[in-house]
């Protein structure tokens, strides 16, 4: 049997090994999913939301565990990594009022009524990334589960342990055998099967435009549905009139938290030509404050890069003659350690303002008046999401209209909240995910025509 090999990535030591699914092995996870599926559609909306509530409450005692769990299999900061196990349960608290909320409509129509119902799709398929490995998951199964689906998860071959251990939780909460199964193992292999199996009704990916690229290209051939978040290379707008002080001091964590593995990371800073050195004297003691470290120390803001092969990635961007303003720090020694970098480069089609680098890695570049922001912002074929900073607000409502983004703050860096939706434009991917409309998307609206006029 075909094993994964787990790296911790701050010391390089392996942690686990992990058996990883085959194709045969997929498609019995498929078969035990589509049977378990549809017993649980036929469960009261109460009994579904109870079983949610089980399932919140079996994540919120387990919260430290999976975030030792996460330390060590992805290298987050445990401050960050309790923060995201608390997500977990967050969201799943937020779903489980959702079967109960799943509302038709009456439309009026003549000669009798007109009803629609929102049922479940049968079998999903998640595809998820190695940067957040459980938030991510939750956006996934949480809303797919409270519509009365079966949950299929892949999670990234590097980092699979948070999420094998929340289908253990799953099963401690009640939740039916084969309703909600964890398959690691290749993506070429386990995910591939899930988008051409015709039991996995609809898949929802998040990871590189290339790979969701070609998931879409393969859906196509079943005309399956697909939601995808994919890449971003989001843009951090810093005006003359703004708290430059504030921006400045913020503008590190828009872009190096997770070490800059973050799709929503603010890796392009634009900035009004005429406080443009102002800021950049603001910014190099704010970077210089970052602290990178032992990922199980509560003080660490940034860990390690997730591993080897994305740390020579990263580093690829940044060689000997790179226009580096000036860096953080980071630690010597084992572990795939990326100390923050700013970037300026002179050349606005350079392969580090157009590429998602997805590392701590973060470009800043000058703007002669709105207009020329607003054109800077939309030069990329990404469109996921950016901040907009000003304390004039018309100009933060007219910016953020124009920018073709999914999800921008007003000074401020904040991108993504359970309760409100999150996607983007672009090849930043298709559909929406979270917020309260994200049951809905792993529904299908049935139409019902009753006539009630006498022959």
């Amino acid at each position: 049997m075909t094993e994964l090999t787990l790296i911790n990535p701050a010391d390089e030591t392996v942690i686990a090994t992990v058996p990883a699914f085959d194709a045969p092995q997929t498609d019995a996870a498929i078969a035990r999913a589509k049977q378990a599926q549809r017993s649980w559609a036929r469960l009261s909306p109460a009994d579904r939301a109870a079983a949610l509530r089980r399932f919140a409450d079996a994540v919120d005692g387990a919260v430290e565990e999976l975030a030792q769990l996460e330390v060590r299999n992805s290298g987050h900061p445990i401050a960050s990594a309790r923060w995201e196990a608390g997500h977990v349960r967050d969201v799943l608290e937020y779903y489980a009022g959702a079967p109960e909320r799943l509302f038709g409509r009456q439309i009026p129509v003549a000669g009798g009524l007109d009803v629609t119902f929102h049922e479940p799709i049968g079998v999903v398929g998640v595809i998820t990334p190695w940067n957040f490995p459980m938030t991510i998951a939750s956006w996934g199964f949480a809303p797919a589960l409270a519509a009365g689906n079966a949950v299929l998860l892949k999670p990234a071959e590097w980092t699979p342990l948070t999420s094998l251990r929340l289908a253990e939780l799953a099963l401690e909460a009640g939740l039916p055998e084969g309703l909600f199964q964890v398959l690691p193992g290749e993506g070429r292999v386990v995910g591939d099967r899930l988008v051409e199996h015709p039991d996995v009704r609809k898949i929802a990916f998040t990871g590189s435009t290339a790979t969701g690229t070609a998931i879409m290209a393969k859906a196509a051939a079943q005309v399956k549905q697909v939601t995808l978040e994919l890449g971003g290379k989001s843009a951090n707008i810093v005006f003359a009139d703004s708290d430059l002080e504030k921006a400045a001091a913020t503008a590190p964590y828009g872009v190096f938290d997770n070490a800059g593995q973050d799709c929503c990371a603010r890796s392009r800073i634009l900035v009004e030509r005429s406080v443009y050195e102002r800021f950049m004297e603001l910014l190099e003691p704010a970077v210089a404050g970052v602290r990178v470290g032992d990922p199980a120390d509560a003080g660490t803001e940034m860990g390690p890069l997730v591993s080897r092969q994305h740390f020579e990635k990263v580093a690829s961007y940044v060689p000997d003659d790179a226009p580096v303003a000036f860096r953080g720090t980071a630690p010597d020694g084992p572990g795939f350690w990326f100390p923050p970098t700013v970037l300026t480069p002179s050349d606005p089609n350079d392969r580090t303002v157009v590429d998602e680098i997805f590392g701590p890695v973060v470009v800043v570049l000058p703007f002669d008046d709105e207009a020329d922001a607003i054109r800077l912002a939309n030069a990329s074929r990404y469109g996921l999401s950016g901040s907009v900073w000003t304390r004039d607000l018309a100009r933060g409502i007219r910016v953020s209209r124009a920018i073709e983004s999914g999800n921008l703050s007003v000074n401020s860096h904040s991108s993504v909240r359970y309760t409100t939706p999150f996607g983007g434009y672009k090849q930043s991917g298709i559909g929406r995910e979270l917020g309260p409309d994200a049951p809905l998307a792993f529904t299908e609206t049935k139409n019902v025509f009753i006539a009630v006029e006498e022959n």
